[in-house]
Parts: C-alpha cells; sequence; structure tokens
C-alpha cells in the first residue's frame, strides 16, 4: 500500500509540473497591469486569461495527467480514459444531475456536489483510468468486436467503471468532502500556526514523496482553501467562497509564502555548512556539489538535492530543517509578508509575484531569509561538528567517485555506472522518473547496492522489495532516457 502512493505521489507530478507555465504566463501579466489585472491592457488580459485557463482545470489536468502517469507504457488511451472517467463522475455527480437522480431540490442537495470538480476526484478518476488501462491495453475481443480490442476498449470499460464509482460516491463523497474539509479547516482556523504546522509536515513528508497529498488540500481547491488559485486570482475575489471558520484567520499566500526564505536562503546556508563542515581533502569537491544543488534550490525552489544528501544520514538535522520550515512560514503568515508560486518557491516564481496585487511586502521575505540563512549555517555547523555527523564530506569512505560522477560529462555516462550498481538489465522491470528522482520497478531491491549508489548520487531509498528510487537531480530525465536505452 505505502509502495502504491508513492507510485501515485509520482504520477502526480506530470500535472503538477504544468504549474510552471501558468505562473509564467500570469506574472507576467501581473508585472505588466498589476492593479487592472487586464482592464488596463489588453496583452495582461490575453496573459492572465492564458495563465488561469491551466490553474482553473487543474482537476482535468489531474485526471488526465494521473492516468498517463500510471500507464505501464505512457500510452494517450490512458490519459483519453482519464478525461472519460472524470466527465462522467462530475457530469453525474453535478448539483443539478443529483437534484434529478434523488428527487431532492437543487438548494437542499448538499454542496459537497458543488465542489465534485476538485482535484481530489481528479487524482481519483486518473487512478481509476489508469489501473484499468494497464489490466485491459492488451485485451482481445471476439472477432466481430475486434475494433474494439486493446487500447480502445480503455475508455469503455473506464466509463462503465465511473459510473459504478458514480454512483457509490453519491452517497459517500458528503461524508469524504466533509473530512477533508475538516482537516483542512482544523489546521486552517489556526491561523499563523496553523501555516506552521503545516509547513513542518510539508517537509516532513517529502522522504516518503506523500507532501503533494497534503499540498492538495491547501494549495487547491479540495478543501475550499485554494491558496495557489486564489493568489493567482483576481484581488477582489481572493477571499470569497472561504469556509466560514476559516475567514477570520486565513490571508492569501500565507500557506505559500514562507517557503520561499527557506528554499532560497535557509538550504543555502546548509550547503555552506556541509562545506565548512567537509574533511579538509574534500571541501573543493564537494563544494561544487552543493554550489550546484544549492543554486538549483535558489533559482527553481527543487530542493531534493539537498535534503537528500543529509536526511538518511542526518535524520536529527532533517528534524531540524522541517521544524525550521514550520517557523519560516508561521513568521511569514504572522506579518503577512506575503507571495506566491506555481511551481515551487524559487527565485523564478518569486520574480514573477512581485508585482501581483496579493503579493503584500514580499521584499520582507528576503529579510527573513537572511535571517534564516545564518540560523540553517550555524545549527548544522554546530551540529555536525558536535555529533561528528557525516554529512557530505565527512563520509569514512573516499568521496572522489562522487564528485567525478556528480561532474561527469554526460549522462550516459552516469546511467552506465549506475546500471550494474541496480542489479544489471535482468534485474530492471520498468524505468521512470519524476522531477529529481529515478523510480524503478525492479525484481529484487536487495540486490541493489546502495552504498556504492550513494558515492555517485544523494541518496537511495528502497519503498519495498520491488521499488527503487534513485535521488539523482533535476536533470533525471536525462539519465532516465540514457537508462531506458541500456535496459
Amino acid at each position: 500500500m505505502f509502495s502504491y502512493l508513492q507510485k501515485i505521489g509520482k504520477a502526480l507530478m506530470v500535472p503538477v509540473a504544468v504549474l510552471p507555465a501558468a505562473a509564467i504566463l500570469m506574472g507576467i501579466g501581473y508585472w505588466i497591469d498589476p492593479t487592472g489585472w487586464g482592464a488596463n491592457s489588453q496583452l495582461a488580459a490575453f496573459l492572465i486569461k492564458a495563465g488561469a485557463a491551466i490553474i482553473d482545470n487543474m482537476p482535468i489536468l489531474f485526471a488526465i495527467g494521473v492516468a498517463f502517469g500510471l500507464s505501464k507504457d505512457k500510452n494517450g488511451a490512458a490519459a483519453l480514459a482519464g478525461l472519460v472517467a472524470f466527465q462522467v463522475v462530475t457530469t453525474l455527480l453535478s448539483t443539478g444531475a443529483v437534484a434529478q437522480l434523488t428527487g431532492v431540490p437543487a438548494d437542499q442537495v448538499s454542496p459537497a456536489f458543488g465542489k465534485i470538480n476538485n482535484q481530489f476526484v481528479g487524482i481519483l478518476c486518473g487512478v481509476i483510468a489508469g489501473e484499468l488501462y494497464n489490466k485491459f491495453h492488451t485485451l482481445e475481443l471476439p472477432k466481430f468486436l475486434s475494433f474494439f480490442s486493446g487500447k480502445r476498449f480503455v475508455p469503455i470499460i473506464t466509463s462503465v467503471v465511473a459510473i459504478v464509482v458514480s454512483f457509490i460516491l453519491l452517497y459517500v463523497w458528503p461524508a469524504i468532502y466533509s473530512g477533508l474539509v475538516g482537516f483542512g479547516i482544523s489546521i486552517a482556523k489556526m491561523g499563523p500556526i496553523g501555516a506552521g504546522i503545516y509547513g513542518f509536515f510539508n517537509r516532513l513528508l517529502i522522504p516518503v514523496g506523500l507532501h503533494h497529498a497534503l499540498n492538495s488540500v491547501f494549495w487547491f481547491n479540495v478543501a475550499g482553501i485554494n491558496d495557489i488559485g486564489r493568489f493567482w486570482g483576481p484581488q477582489a475575489a481572493a477571499y470569497e467562497g472561504l469556509p466560514e471558520a476559516v475567514k477570520a484567520t486565513y490571508h492569501v499566500g500565507m500557506y505559500q509564502a514562507g517557503f520561499f526564505p527557506i528554499m532560497m536562503f535557509g538550504l543555502l546556508g546548509a550547503c555552506l555548512a556541509f562545506i565548512k563542515t567537509a574533511k579538509p581533502a574534500n571541501r573543493e569537491k564537494i563544494k561544487s556539489i552543493m554550489l550546484a544543488a544549492g543554486f538549483a534550490s535558489f533559482f527553481t525552489g527543487v530542493t531534493e538535492p539537498i535534503e537528500f544528501a543529509f536526511m538518511f544520514v542526518a535524520p536529527g538535522l532533517y528534524l531540524i530543517h522541517a521544524i525550521l520550515t514550520g517557523i519560516a512560514v508561521f513568521i511569514a503568515a504572522t506579518f503577512k509578508w506575503m507571495a506566491g508560486f506555481g511551481f515551487s518557491a524559487g527565485f523564478v516564481d518569486f520574480f514573477l509575484s512581485l508585482r501581483n496585487p496579493n503579493a503584500s511586502s514580499p521584499y520582507m521575505l528576503i529579510v527573513l531569509g537572511l535571517v534564516f540563512f545564518v540560523l540553517y549555517y550555524l545549527i548544522f555547523s554546530v551540529a555536525i561538528a558536535k555529533f561528528n555527523i557525516k554529512t557530505p564530506g565527512r563520509e569514512d569512505e573516499d568521496v572522489e567517485d562522487v564528485v567525478e560522477v556528480n561532474g561527469a560529462s554526460d549522462n550516459a555516462q552516469l546511467a552506465a555506472i549506475l546500471l550494474p550498481l541496480l542489479g544489471g538489465k535482468e534485474n530492471i522491470v520498468i524505468v521512470d522518473n519524476c522531477t529529481t528522482r529515478l523510480r524503478l520497478e525492479v525484481k529484487d531491491s536487495s540486490i541493489v547496492k546502495d552504498a556504492e549508489i550513494k558515492k555517485y548520487v544523494p541518496g537511495v531509498l528502497k519503498p519495498s522489495q520491488t521499488a527503487v528510487q534513485v535521488i539523482v537531480g533535476p536533470q533525471v530525465e536525462f539519465v532516465a532516457d540514457e537508462l531506458k536505452k541500456l535496459v
């Protein structure tokens, strides 16, 4: 079950990867017309509407993207099936349809059905379609029905299953919706303290890849909070439709802003601490690795190359990192220093959000970031030295190979080195990847040489006997392509 949840988390990265496009389009539009939101500029209106076309349709993108991501061969038929499932479920469970099916007046239908077009249902439909594709895409029907065999059969069976799922959701969706809303509100109504708790758990779930599930409650419209949508939406509508329990404590952007000081500055302080505490013979080599990882974190908000460098060798440090993240989110929310992002809290999103009317004292996040840079550097340096933690550059084994491969001239070299350490092509069943990780299905994860692999990449995870994740970094897609060629 745990491994399957991670698989879904990986598939979620397909639609989530679309968000940077929306952020760029809307960010430029807001920069051009920060007060009129397109009323004063046709170009700004064009860009803002183009970005909103992505943000406002995230549930459909989730249904399509998750189905595609879960399919074994990443086939478009799975994506089509995801769309079919989503359209059937959301149509049958719309307020008007429910009123007709149950004989209840529309104004007395549970408000849950007014929110049926959401990311949670999108993910559910994507999972159903993806699994049905994997089961039936090779099905052979009798000759007189052969035209509908194989991949053509998948959208058909998906529509039938979606009808059954709609019938079940007709009775259970109100309870599910209430549970999701209750979970979000229980934290959201705590105001800045709740934001800090959310920030803490956001980082704590990174190692298992389940932080996306938590994010969907606060960043999207599953529980009515929709922090990303509200930040990038019209200023006049930023607080419309909020759950009553959070109206007094919510401020638009409060579940995003506090991550900027951590990703742009705090983790850079950690990188500097790793460089300072590395063994003298390794310092220059570790410096080159940490500078590259630090730049990725600062510029794009992709933090895994840094975090996986120490989360397993120094779990205590990673706990401190999660706590500091929670504190940063709490402080930003308390003082209402707000900025938002479409992908992650890096410089690109920060720059694009500066002239967004929903931004509030965003430059104070830089000041806060500088404070956290110092905190990370001092805390990590002292802890590493005091407890002799084997952070990068302090390992007992020689790190010569680490630097040599991380600085490899091409991704093919890294793929060729990883293949035998993963048990050879005979042990590899499926090669896939997300934003920063190789996600592999293997016959036996016990023969994978963790220690050797960690000489070349930040980390290795073994969620199950047949699953292995290799933390590579932002260039992972190219390494995956090279590994597929070898396999």
